[in-house]
């Protein structure tokens, strides 16, 4: 790892009893982040609060350890060394919600999944199949489209309608099936639905027979979704009153969990 260039100044211990300069490098880059991955230092310092002269020093070594890289036209993106920690964390994440998706195949006896919003696509970071011999199964580590899933919906359901257009004009909404949601309104229409209901329903519109109920996980340090999924002969609408309250306090327990591999 480079030297850091930070100051000593930088260095001090904060008010939470951690290093200043650490905590303030961090919170740059989920600016960075929050603003689409680009931003100048006149808009980091707007919205931190921090001196120019500091943000400069703290993007600096960012930039040396490969965590930032400069544009040409002077502004500052993420850099590539994050997608490695990216990966890892994702990984992990996955690893940690292996016994809480467990419970769901145990409670309602369909597959379990976990879900992360990636750029404009759904990746799947875990899953632990069904016991029955009728079951579905989604390979970790596959990329979908976010309009003809479950997980996709509830992900999607608080975001804006305005970001949520934008999305889909990136991605275009292909029909898998014939009940896929394929127009932006309708969409818009079914993440309303998401947050009147508090899951989110994919039926039949990933494939044909298949229906999957969703949630989002709340507080999740990553934008993360868990979900089942079956037969649409098993997860019928009086299944989804039993199924539901179970993926709900599932998701709440999951992340408690999440938030206590980072105490305070």
């Amino acid at each position: 790892m480079p030297p850091s260039s930070v100051s000593s100044t930088d260095s001090t211990k904060s008010a939470t009893g951690g290093v200043q300069s650490l905590e303030r490098a961090f919170d740059l880059l989920e600016r960075m982040a929050d603003a689409g991955g680009e931003v100048g230092l006149s808009e980091l310092s707007a919205s931190s609060g921090l001196p120019l002269p500091t943000i400069h020093r703290l993007m600096r070594t960012l930039v040396v350890c490969g965590y930032v890289r400069q544009q040409a036209n002077r502004r500052y993106a993420l850099g590539p060394r994050l997608i490695r920690l990216g990966e890892s964390a994702s990984r992990l994440l996955g690893t940690w919600a292996r016994p809480y998706l467990a419970r769901l195949v145990e409670e309602t006896g369909e597959t379990a999944n976990m879900a992360l919003l990636d750029g404009d696509e759904i990746v799947y970071v875990a899953q632990v199949p069904s016991k029955h011999s009728m079951r579905m199964f989604t390979e970790v580590g596959r990329r979908v489209l976010p309009h003809s899933t479950g997980v996709g919906k509830a992900l999607l359901a608080n975001t804006p309608d305005n970001e949520v257009r934008a999305l889909l004009s990136r991605t275009g909404m292909p029909a898998a099936t014939e009940k896929t949601i394929t127009t932006p309104d309708g969409f818009l229409t079914a993440l309303a639905d998401v947050r009147r209901l508090g899951y989110a329903i994919d039926d039949n519109e990933q494939e044909i027979g298949v229906r999957c109920l969703a949630v989002s996980v709340p507080n999740s340090p990553t934008a993360a979704a868990i979900s089942i999924s079956g037969p649409a002969g098993r997860v019928t609408e009086s299944a989804t009153e039993k199924i539901v309250p179970v993926l709900q306090q599932v998701a709440v327990e999951l992340s408690e969990a999440l938030a206590s591999q980072n105490p305070a």
